[in-house]
């Protein structure tokens, strides 16, 4: 694809960043919690059939709810859409999981989560057809071998559903959709890992446009686009050695983050990983992308990780320029709760302001919450908090959202079902909570949806 020509403004940063004073300053509290089980399915392709885990595999007939990477609003009030990942956790293992959007609605009076209708927010009494959307490639728009088109799947001798050929449908053997939003117009953009690409989807879930590959507009290294090893291109390399080498993006480091502007006509794009052979470890990418043109702007912006060990979970807009951003650690568990022996020690929020930069142009960056010191005075959480404190200590934290200007919705990724960051030996369930922050953000007026 044809780039637009624009002149490329690539912060590089410095060690230290200049901080201003927090907005976490004021205690944040714990409003309202919700939760789906891990054990939650819907009607499907039986899936699981390459995975292995501690559930009795495969899911006949069904795909686990699961995986929620980002989150919009819903139909209607009190509803919302999450989409889930890839499935189970790698290329390898989830060419079976069907991608799809979800419909639900977090009952913060009883502590439950419900399936919805994805056109009316209607309350249903189980996920069924009407609470989601599958994500398809009818059309034939994307130029690489999908698992759609395979008599088996990969390294396998089982069938490819029939379901998923005869409809094209994509699944977790061919993106790992991290990321999306709404655009004007109703249909979708997803940030995908694999590619990295962007995906543009109709409202039958069906793919637009050919999936949108990212320029290495730093020209970083010698590759023209920023490819991870998962990328198409080195389907035919023999061994992961291999495609390691031939990518410039480690695995599971494409776009992480997608956050739509208030002017409904740019998306930020961030990575999850630092490119190869960039000389600053701790430096992750931002790139505008022009909604009406689509093609990316030549404009990127630098965040600078705490630490290098750390990965980002997401960014969501609050207003034409400013931005959160979820950081975490690779950790989970409660340090305060026996039985973990590598406790998480950095789940956080941070606000970013694009318009900020230091002198070096790494972005504005406060700290907004920290997901391990959260009041709950009200006593929400139950046993969940000890001492009024209560903890969101999940190794992978993928989706916020704010309702107003001083309340946040925030849930994890549960990885179903591998990760066991409530209790120990013990899979995760599905979390939605509700924060109350001390001070009101600047939210734009049309991002309020409550």
């Amino acid at each position: 694809m044809k780039f637009l020509a624009a002149r490329i403004i690539l912060t590089l940063a410095i060690p230290c960043l200049l901080f201003s004073p927090s907005l976490a300053a004021e205690t944040v509290q714990l409003l309202g919690r919700a939760i789906l089980p891990a054990d939650t399915f819907a009607p499907g392709a039986t899936s699981g059939q390459l995975k292995k885990t501690n559930r009795t595999t495969p899911f006949r007939h069904s795909q686990p709810v699961q995986g929620f990477s980002s989150v919009i609003p819903g139909p209607k009030v009190g509803t919302y859409l999450v989409v889930s990942d890839n499935g189970f956790g790698a290329k390898a293992n989830s060419p079976d999981y069907v991608l799809r959007i979800y419909a639900v609605e977090p009952d913060f009076t009883t502590g439950r989560v419900f399936p919805v209708n994805l056109q009316t927010g209607e309350r249903l009494s189980s996920f069924n057809r009407q609470s989601f959307l599958e994500l398809n490639d009818k059309k034939g728009l994307v130029k690489f071998p999908l698992i759609a088109e395979q008599a088996v799947y990969p390294t396998s001798n089982i069938p490819v559903s029939d379901k998923i050929q005869s409809q094209r449908l994509l699944t977790g053997g061919d993106f790992d959709i991290e990321s999306f939003r709404r655009d004007s117009d109703g249909t979708y953009w997803l940030g995908d890992e694999f590619g990295p690409y962007l995906l543009h989807i109709g409202s039958q879930g069906e793919l637009l446009d050919s999936p949108i590959s990212l320029p290495n507009l730093g020209k970083i290294g010698g590759l023209n686009l920023i490819k991870s090893p998962d990328h198409p291109d080195f389907a035919s390399l023999s061994s992961q050695e291999e495609r390691l080498q031939a990518a410039n993006l480690r695995g599971s480091s494409g776009f992480e983050g997608l956050a739509i502007n208030p002017r409904g006509d740019k998306l930020y794009a961030m990575l999850e990983g630092v490119i190869k052979g960039d000389s600053l470890p701790r430096r992750l990418l931002i790139h505008e992308f022009d909604l009406a043109s689509k093609k990316y702007t030549g404009k990127v912006f630098s965040y600078r990780l705490e630490s290098s060990h750390h990965a980002i979970g997401e960014l969501t807009a609050i207003n034409d320029h400013e931005f959160i951003v979820i950081e975490r650690d690779n950790r989970q568990g409660d340090r305060r709760q026996p039985g973990f022996a590598n406790p998480a020690q950095f789940k956080r929020l941070y606000l970013i302001n694009l318009q900020k930069t230091d002198h070096q142009g790494f972005v504005e960056k406060k700290l907004l919450v920290d997901l391990l010191k959260i009041a709950d005075p009200q006593g929400i959480a139950g046993k969940d908090a000890y001492h009024g404190i209560f903890t969101f200590p999940f190794v992978t934290i993928e989706n916020v959202l704010p309702l107003d200007a001083k309340t946040l919705l925030v849930i994890n990724d549960n990885n179903y079902a591998d990760s066991q960051g409530r209790s120990p030996k013990q899979s995760d369930n599905t979390e939605f909570i509700l924060l109350r922050l001390g001070q009101s953000l600047n939210l734009d007026p049309s991002l309020y949806v409550r």
